[in-house]
């Protein structure tokens, strides 16, 4: 019920400040179970995915929405929670399967269950190489796969950024179900998985238009933190530099005035001398009396 009423509180503001776009929603089943795919842009993408449908989504979202501190971490998770999304560890192993096991539960009950195969958030807009784990769901749960590509999202909430920016209209675009059924029965087969994974990321890409990188996305954005954070220590190395160098030249200029002013004493002191010597030595104004 708190989704709905969520929906209906947030989709009219959504509407008059953004004015969303929404393209192929025929293509989202009316009823059952389907896995709802999109690429990750933004934290808006949890918004402006489900704005369009009559229907729930139910998304596995990162465990680190539930549990924050203070005023944030709690609106946080009293919002994550009101509307349905499941929290889910992606530290991997067992908890990767626990994941998986709640998902399938969700597909049982005939509904939508919205997942990131990139497993993250895109660092820079580009679309990433999907984990295997949706098209596990897929194989077990024989449910079809809807692509729902995010267009414009990064604009508007990029990661990093708490406000929304105005002017930018997004976009979601849902793809044709893909149907995966000739390959029920092999849900263990590494291959399997990795070519349903690849053709579903292919799907998201042609109608998302990113351009696509064979990597994981988070092993990006691990790169991208470490020089990020290894052009900061360069930064503060040269600050430090610079300070020490300043520091250095005003001691420089310090020993130079000091020395200035020793030499300035030494020379007056010299002159003071000469002179001093000079009046000693030069002849008196008395001269000698003659006999009358």
């Amino acid at each position: 019920m708190f989704y709905w009423v969520v929906k209906a509180i947030l989709g009219p503001i959504l509407a008059v400040l953004w004015q969303p776009r929404a393209e192929g929603v025929e293509n989202v089943p009316r009823r059952g179970p389907a896995i709802m795919v999109s690429n990750h842009l933004s934290f808006s993408d949890h918004f402006f995915g489900p704005l369009p449908l009559p229907r729930k989504i139910i998304f596995l979202a990162k465990a680190e929405y539930f549990t924050g501190t203070g005023v944030k971490g709690f609106l946080s998770k009293a919002f994550f929670t009101g509307v349905g999304q499941i929290p889910i560890d992606r530290s991997g192993g067992k908890a990767s399967e626990a994941a998986l096991r709640t998902g399938l539960r969700v597909l049982k009950r005939g509904e939508l269950l919205g997942i990131y195969p990139e497993g993250t958030r895109s660092p820079d807009g580009k679309l990433y190489r999907g984990r295997t784990g949706v098209a596990r769901l897929a194989l077990e749960a024989k449910a079809p796969v809807v692509p729902m590509a995010m267009i414009n999202l990064e604009k508007i909430m990029p990661p990093g950024r708490t406000v929304p920016k105005l002017g930018v209209r997004p976009k979601v675009v849902f793809g044709k179900p893909l149907d995966f059924s000739r390959y029920y029965g092999m849900e263990k087969d590494q291959r399997v998985l990795r070519a349903i994974t690849d053709e579903i990321m292919y799907s998201l890409m042609e109608l998302s238009g990113q351009e696509y990188v064979d990597r994981y996305a988070q092993a990006v954005k691990a790169e991208i933190e470490a020089e990020e954070k290894e052009a900061k220590r360069e930064q503060q190395a040269s600050a430090k530099d610079e300070r020490r160098s300043k520091r250095a030249d005003k001691k420089a200029d310090r020993k130079a005035r000091k020395e200035a002013q020793k030499e300035a004493k030494r020379a007056a002191k010299a002159q003071k001398k000469a002179e001093q010597k000079a009046e000693k030595d030069s002849p008196g104004d008395d001269t000698a009396g003659g006999a009358e």
